[in-house]
């Protein structure tokens, strides 16, 4: 059977069981938009409740949660207003627009990197077909940006502003604030989960291109003169790496993170470091690690912000897609709203080793001179003698003042002199390493590997062997039947269970014992409990395990016990 097919089958099953759907489908639905339904909407919630906690765990790194509305200043600032954008071309024929890129996608290796002009270069070359019609007939490539815009406030007193393309900017804005709460100490970080938008020209391939989507990034604040010591001995998984290839073909090598930094694949320790726990979370939450490779950006592929990025691509039924990049943002982005802002908050305070001496010539002023002299504008004058960076070698000589006017100074009016200042350190704008992860691409991946298809008693069977950090739910308890007390007893059960801190169960009743057994397993439930005449009698229960339908019986407070210990797996 083909592999598409298999997307079809899949993609029909995700949606009968209630995981993924398309969104406003009774009016026809909306390409890019999608629905989780009551079963993906826990799958999603669970999957993110684990980034937050695999991100959080050594204290280093604080959630914060901003406004998914962005004025435009700040989007100017980042970059986005004008560097946003992906090139768009039209069908002469029928009008329908497409990014060029993915056009020209089978003709080229890495067409993202490409100028417009290359682009249309290779459409008309290779008379490439409009996918709509047929036609071969292309308008010019031309930039669109992809944010939504929309305003705050109304009428004229209105402000432009957009839909976040990216959760980053709100912890920039926030920098001020993480400083103080880490007590003025780098390195730190913040993590924020929460939806995106981005106005794709032709969204396409289901969870993988998607115009509102779930985000969870990292922003991680270095001294880049300072960086955290980081030893990766210890990680000895084999991994796939591709560097840049600088111009010549990719090479994939497979090594560990270890081995990649003393064989200088990765220059960068800090980036390497989190490329290791960007895997570790992937393994963590059902992700296939055969299915996994670090593809490092070519120079022209690079951000307008980044100084190194790698994406960390998975395959699956798409081929191989960019599910995360980790990219080193520099101080690009505090720089840029320093410079737009006019503020100087968002720098951190290095001490020095050893305090220096500064050695520094100044005008010394004369006041009783300056004062009558210049007047009202001799604090201005004073000002901008303390402001002076090069000291005249004549007198007399002009001084630009604030004001925008020139006064004229002469000898007696200030003395030279030399101070000697002690320096005990100073200030500097922090680097950024920032893992971005698109958390539908990543949950689509999930669901793809842990999908299996099988015969069972010669009818089709379908598995989601999913992570049991990541189930729907922990446990579903089965009532044999709903009559002589079975029903209230497994009522019962299921109650007791999800009083359990940190737990949830549900409880299925209907049709036969063997059809909901597959409907457990088809929405990934790891643990089946059963409930049936002998549990009346002696308070036993049957626990079926998901991956091999393995069944044991046990005592109901045993198994209350086990689940409390995050430990039924011992049963079997």
């Amino acid at each position: 059977m083909t592999d598409e097919k298999r997307i079809e089958r899949l993609s029909a099953m995700l949606k009968r069981r209630g995981i993924v759907l398309p969104a406003f489908e009774i009016y026809g639905g909306v390409s890019g938009l999608i629905d989780y339904g009551p079963v993906g909407a826990s799958i999603r919630r669970r999957v993110i409740q684990n980034w937050v906690e695999h991100w959080t765990i050594n204290g280093d790194i604080v959630e914060i949660d901003s406004p998914t509305i962005t004025p435009e200043p700040v989007l100017v600032a980042s970059g986005h207003v004008g560097e946003f954008n992906d090139l768009m071309t039209q069908c002469g024929k029928c009008s329908a627009a497409f990014r060029a890129d993915q056009l020209a996608e089978n003709n080229h290796p890495n067409p993202e990197i490409l100028e417009a002009n290359e682009i249309d270069e290779i459409l008309i070359s290779n008379e490439i077909e409009c996918p709509n019609c047929g036609d071969k007939n292309w308008t010019p490539s031309k930039p669109m940006n992809l944010m939504f815009g929309t305003k705050i406030g109304a009428m004229r007193a209105s402000r432009q502003a957009y839909m976040r393309p990216e959760t980053a900017q709100g912890m920039f804005m926030l920098y001020p604030s993480l400083y103080r709460h880490f007590r003025q100490k780098l390195p730190f970080g913040a993590i924020q989960t929460g939806k995106g938008y981005r106005n794709e020209i032709s969204p396409r391939q289901g969870m993988i291109r998607l115009r509102e989507f779930n985000m969870a990034e990292l922003e991680y604040f270095i001294d880049p003169e300072n960086p955290p010591v980081i030893d990766l001995s210890m990680k000895k998984e084999i991994v796939s790496f591709i560097p840049d290839p600088h111009g010549e073909d990719y090479k994939e090598v497979k090594i560990s993170f270890s081995e990649a930094i003393d064989q200088g694949v990765m220059k960068d320790h800090t980036v390497a470091y989190f490329l290791s726990r960007t895997l570790d979370f992937l393994i963590n939450v059902g992700i296939n690690p055969s299915k996994i490779r670090f593809r490092q950006h070519e120079g022209t592929e690079m951000a307008h912000y980044a100084e190194d990025c790698w994406d960390c691509e998975i395959f699956g039924e798409h081929g191989w897609i960019e599910c995360v990049g980790i990219a080193n943002r520099t101080c690009h982005d505090l720089l840029s709203h320093e410079k737009h802002s006019n503020s100087n908050s968002l720098r951190a305070w290095r001490e020095f080793d050893e305090p220096k001496t500064d050695t520094k010539e100044v005008l010394a002023p004369n006041t009783s001179i300056l004062g009558p002299m210049f007047r009202g504008k001799a604090g201005l004058v004073l000002e901008s003698l303390k402001q002076l960076d090069e000291l005249p070698d004549n007198f007399p000589f002009e001084l630009q003042i604030k004001d925008g006017t020139k006064v004229e100074i002469t000898e007696e009016m200030v003395e030279r002199k030399t101070i000697h200042t002690s320096i005990a350190g100073e200030w500097f704008t922090p680097h950024v390493i920032e893992p971005a992860f698109g958390i539908d691409r990543i949950i689509w991946h999930i669901l793809d590997h842990a999908y299996e298809e099988t015969e069972k008693e010669g009818e089709k069977y379908n598995l989601l062997r999913l992570s049991e950090s990541i189930a729907p739910v922990d446990l579903i308890v089965l009532p044999l039947f709903e009559k002589e007390g079975m029903g209230e007893t497994a009522r019962k059960l299921n109650l007791q269970i999800n009083q359990i801190k940190g737990v949830i169960s549900s409880i299925d009743s209907s049709k036969s014992i063997g059809r909901r057994y597959a409907r457990a397993d088809e929405i990934g439930i790891p643990w089946a409990v059963t409930v049936d005449h002998i549990s009346l009698e002696d308070e036993t229960v049957t626990v079926r395990r998901r991956d091999d339908q393995k069944q044991v019986r046990t005592e109901i407070q045993l198994l209350l016990n086990l689940i409390r210990l995050g430990n039924v797996s011992s049963l079997f």
